[in-house]
């Protein structure tokens, strides 16, 4: 798969989540796509909805690539989350690990800094 395409994939992610928008987010997903965060592990589209919901979407979550590597259908971003929670905006910095096919996201690992716990 052409870099470009790994490239686009992820800002398309990032695109949509900033949007706030849930099916745009799964569009970007395979369909058995895994998805990991803390010690969460969702698997398949129907988990990944359940993930990326209207529930998320009050936490106002916003995401910045601050960096973006891409090597074969794999993709490492550095990335800056704001979301607020209990009325407070709280930052994070996150790293993201990535495996695409055919620009779609198969698999996202994600390391939060400090706790994954919001």
């Amino acid at each position: 798969m052409p870099l470009d395409a790994v490239r686009s994939g992820v800002l398309e992610h990032v695109a949509a989540f900033n949007a706030h928008d849930t099916e745009r987010v799964l569009a970007g997903f395979t369909s058995d796509a895994v998805w990991i965060t803390g010690t969460d592990r969702f698997e398949g589209i129907a988990a990944l909805a359940d993930v990326f919901d209207a529930w998320l979407w009050t936490l106002d979550p916003r995401l910045e690539v601050l960096s973006l590597v891409t090597e074969d259908q794999r993709a490492a971003a550095q990335l800056h989350e704001s979301l607020v929670v209990d009325g407070q905006r709280r930052d994070f910095d996150i790293a993201v690990f990535f495996e695409l096919d055919g620009g779609q996201i198969r698999l996202g690992k994600v390391y939060r800094e400090g706790s994954a716990e919001l």
